[in-house]
């Protein structure tokens, strides 16, 4: 018996008398759906899944985990797509599904309190019931929880008005390693008393401390929502468009999504139901979302700033929605990357950031080196743009090429000075190019806090930097 057998077998015999069976499961008893987030790394059994339900299990269990040296991985959702809740050999899994629900909701203070594995539509659906908005919206809404929503400091489509997950937090509940319980949930918007500690787990993959309860802050829910789906010329006249409707429409505009044409007409030719608007294709699709409180009169700014960027030709066509379902249909081309991602087979899917200006000369450089190397070569292209994000979606059909072509992009991001990832972190699987993103100074002060606060580097060990 190896000694990390004998340290297994201690902390499941310590586990097993303090907690039942609900919360512990061993061995072929852990079903594949806690192998593997939805990011494509290779599914690894963890030897055991705990499963808490309260702040105290959780910190009981983190206490003996940290007393026998055992690593763990911590898993939410389960819809990252940076292999950050893939275990690794040698971890117990330790999933948060259970620690779920609304804690209360101040409809004055426009706030919500939620435990951390409450799924984020379910926090949408508790803010709409009281005229309120979470303004924090995903493709994996129903599926990916609150605290990992937190933990990874996610994006989504209205990060263009209220930005990432970070500016809504206002207070959080947290777990040590050593299972010390850090208590900051703070309602205030304006809170000064020395050092703010939620920013250091916001964002940090659960590699300094599990998220168990979040204090969120709420927006009043908007009257009426405008949505309109535009055509475009060139990458130039989308920036130029961009600035345009920021000064136009004010803080009305909540989205700002582009599609180049190859993952448009991909969409419309893999998703049954969907059709074009357009009698003619275009080089670029750009859909747009603006809220406004007066259904009548935003509607007629929204038509009458639409139709002054067509006469300026920055717009070469628009189609407004006229009913829910026209949003609905419009929306559903944008989101459909889920679709897409089940039937191409092997595909390099990376999230990034670019300075906006330089999104379309990198689009055009990428295509341009990738086709040479890989001739045979797809490749989708799709981003919120306004918040400099973009999504690149590469493809052969053969395995062996996936790891090359996320390479080759990678590196090409730092070239830019870009990110090589805007919402989804890091995880495993972009560990290797944190120092194309990250100065050698910013990477060995995440150490030094990542040695100060987690020691014995249990908690996701080996995601963001070795």
């Amino acid at each position: 018996m190896t000694s990390n057998t004998s340290v297994l077998k201690k902390l499941i015999e310590q586990l097993s008398s303090r907690f039942d069976s609900s919360i512990i499961i061993l061995g072929e008893d852990v079903s594949s759906k806690y192998h593997a987030d939805w990011s494509g790394a290779t599914p690894c059994a963890p030897p055991v899944l705990l499963r808490p339900k309260t702040t105290a299990q959780l910190s009981q269990i983190m206490a003996l985990c940290f007393e026998q040296d055992q690593p763990v991985v911590i898993q939410g959702g389960l819809t990252g797509l940076a292999g950050g809740a893939t275990p690794l050999s040698g971890e117990i899994a330790i999933s948060l599904e259970r620690m779920q629900g609304i804690e209360s909701i101040d409809p004055l203070g426009m706030t919500v309190t939620a435990l951390a594995g409450t799924p984020l539509q379910v926090i949408q659906e508790a803010a709409d019931e009281h005229e309120l908005s979470l303004p924090l919206d995903l493709g994996a809404r129903g599926s990916c929880q609150i605290g990992g929503n937190v933990s990874t400091n996610a994006g989504g489509t209205e990060v263009i008005r209220y930005g990432m997950t970070r500016a809504l937090v206002l207070g959080l509940e947290v777990v040590l390693a050593d299972g010390t319980v850090v208590t900051a949930m703070n309602k205030l918007i304006k809170n000064n008393s020395g050092y703010d500690l939620k920013h250091l787990f916001i964002g940090s993959e659960g590699t300094l401390g599990i998220v168990t309860r979040v204090v969120l802050q709420l927006q009043p829910k908007a009257r009426t929502t405008h949505t309109a789906l535009c055509a475009v010329k060139d990458y130039d006249s989308v920036i130029k468009l961009l600035v345009a409707l920021k000064r136009s429409l004010g803080s009305g505009l909540t989205g700002f999504e582009l599609m180049w044409q190859s993952y448009y007409d991909k969409v419309l030719e893999v998703s049954s139901g969907l059709s074009s608007p357009f009698g003619h294709q275009f080089p670029f699709y750009l859909l747009l979302e603006y809220i406004d409180n007066d259904q009548e009169l935003g509607a007629d700014r929204f038509e009458s700033v639409l139709y002054r960027q067509l006469e300026s030709e920055l717009l070469e066509d628009a189609m407004i929605a006229k009913s829910l379902q026209d949003a609905e249909m419009f929306w559903q081309i944008r989101d459909g990357i889920g679709e897409l991602l089940q039937v191409l087979g092997p595909v390099s899917n990376q999230d990034v950031s670019l300075p906006i200006a330089e999104i379309g000369v990198f689009a055009t450089e990428l295509e341009q080196r990738l086709k040479a190397k890989y001739p045979d070569i797809a490749i989708l292209l799709f981003g919120h743009i306004g918040d400099n994000n973009m999504h690149v979606c590469a493809y052969t059909g053969r395995d062996e090429d996936k790891t090359r072509i996320s390479h080759d992009i990678m590196h090409l991001i730092g070239d830019y000075s870009g990110a090589i990832t805007a919402e989804h972190g890091v995880g495993v699987l972009k560990r290797d190019y944190l120092s194309l993103s990250k100065s050698p100074t910013e990477i060995a002060l995440m150490k030094t806090l990542k040695e100060a606060i987690d020691p014995k580097a249990i908690l996701n060990r080996g995601r963001v930097f070795k």
